[in-house]
This record gives C-alpha cells, structure tokens and sequence, in this order.
C-alpha cells in the first residue's frame, strides 16, 4: 500500500488546489510529512488524511482558517465545541441578514413590476398603511441635485445603503398646492422599510386615502399633474388635508429608457 503522496496526488485526491495547501503549509496547519531535499517535491503521509478531511470539513462550516489553526494547537474537545457553537451563532446571525436581503429584493420586484404594468394617466383612489419616513425637511427646486441630501439622510439615520431598496419621495406643501406652486418640494425623504432600523428621530405618516396619479416622466413634467389632481379635488368633493407626496417609481437607477420613467402623485384627502 503507498504511504507516501506528492502534493499533486494529495490534490486530486482531496479535491483541493495545490495552492490551497502550500499556504495550509506556509501558515502550519498542514505541513507536508517530508521535502525531497534534491527535488524540493512536498511529500503527505496517509497519516495526515485525517488532519485534511478536518480541515476540510471545518472550512465547508465556514469557519476561518485562524480558528482552525487555533484548534489544532490545541486539540481538545472543549475547543472544539467552542468554535462551532460560535461558528453556529455567526451563521444564524448571516441567514438573518440574508434573509432581509432576500424580503427587501422580492419587495422591490413587486415594485417594479407593479410600476410596469400600472395604469398611466388615471386618477384613483387608494388606502396606504402607514409608513415610516427619514424625513428632511429641506427645500428642493427642480432641477438641483438631490443626490447629497438623499446621502445625508442615509447617513444620519444609520441606512445600510449597499443594501438599501426602498423608495426616494420629495413632497410639495399643502399651502403651496393651493397657491398652484409646483417648482419648489418642500422635503425630501425615505420610505423606511421593515427591516430597516427605525431612528427615534424618524416620521410617521398615518395610513389613509389618497388620490393617485402615475405618469411617464420625472419630478420635472409633475405639474401639469398636480393641476389635473387638484382639479379632480375640485370637481367631486374632495379635500386636501396635507403635503403631497411624490415618488419616483422607475427612474435612471432603473433604466436609460426616458419614456420607461415612472413617477407616482399621491394626494392626501378628506371628502367634503
């Protein structure tokens, strides 16, 4: 039977790279059983499977090769049961995080599938629940860059933005609605997912009926949009009981389609 295994064998035996054990090598988890010293040929004994399969198994867990290593120093039960049950608290803590992922993804897909197939140019009503806002109260005219306080509000309210999905809304006052003013916004903001940690700082919006607008285009065609909603208000009893809240629903961060643009109007009401 052979005892002996060059490290080319050892990889195809194991399935794992000839690079992978030159550095299992270099940091001393798995030192060859000899070196030739004419060929400079790494030479792995039959004794030193076992040692790899653990290794294996130990990196198929996840766990850090510096943990390993601490574990072979040791070699005791206790260590060892140590290191998983922390590899085990890491995992549940990473499933956790994919699993906010994963919501804030199929939530956005229904988003922007329900902004695809949505009726362009028809007024409606609907209910919305409520919903959490990092609101900043800043004004934004038309055409300025609203980027940067986007950037502020992520930062002030902690917003994980490499994972961030949710919608960017700016909002024109009700006293500059009825005063047919629709080229400054009063605010922009946030909406707050679930999953999303929710400052003290952050606003509320109560649930309630609004009328709804979508159009094709951006912040920059909304006004003749806003006219045809306050004066869909006017016509059949409607009141306007605060600002109005306006979101891009598919925009450049989407696609470099102009005319797939699609922005959202909705206008907070009371009947008369």
């Amino acid at each position: 039977m052979k005892e002996y295994f060059t490290i080319g064998e050892i990889s195809k035996l194991f399935h794992v790279k000839i690079a992978t054990l030159r550095y299992y090598d270099e940091i001393g988890i798995l030192r060859p059983e000899f070196i030739d010293e004419k060929t400079n040929y790494r030479y792995y004994s039959t004794q030193q499977f076992e040692r790899l399969n653990s290794i294996k198994y130990l990196r198929a867990l996840d766990v850090p090769i510096s943990r390993i290593r601490d574990f072979f120093d040791s070699r005791e039960i206790d260590a060892l049961v140590e290191m998983l049950k922390k590899q085990q608290e890491e995992v549940s803590q990473k499933k956790k995080e994919l699993e906010i992922i994963e919501r804030k993804i199929s939530r956005r897909l229904m988003q922007i599938e329900d902004a695809v197939c949505t009726e362009i140019d028809t007024i409606s009503e609907v209910n919305l629940p409520e919903m959490h806002i990092a609101y900043l109260r800043q004004k934004y005219t038309l055409g300025e860059d609203i980027e940067f306080p986007i950037t502020e509000l992520r930062n002030s309210f902690g917003i994980n933005e490499e994972i961030f999905l949710g919608k960017i809304g700016i909002s024109i006052s009700a006293a500059d609605l009825k005063a047919q003013k629709f080229d400054t916004y009063s605010s922009v903001f946030l909406v707050l997912e679930e999953e999303d940690k929710i400052a003290s700082s952050a606003s509320m919006l109560p649930a309630r009926g609004y009328l709804r607008i979508r159009f094709k285009g951006t912040h920059l065609d909304a006004a003749h949009y806003y006219k045809k909603l306050l004066l869909y208000m006017k016509h059949h009893q409607y009141q306007l009981v605060d600002d109005a809240i306006e979101i891009t629903l598919i925009d450049y961060g989407i696609t470099n389609d102009l005319d797939k643009y699609v922005t959202e109007i909705l206008l907070p009401y009371t009947r008369i």
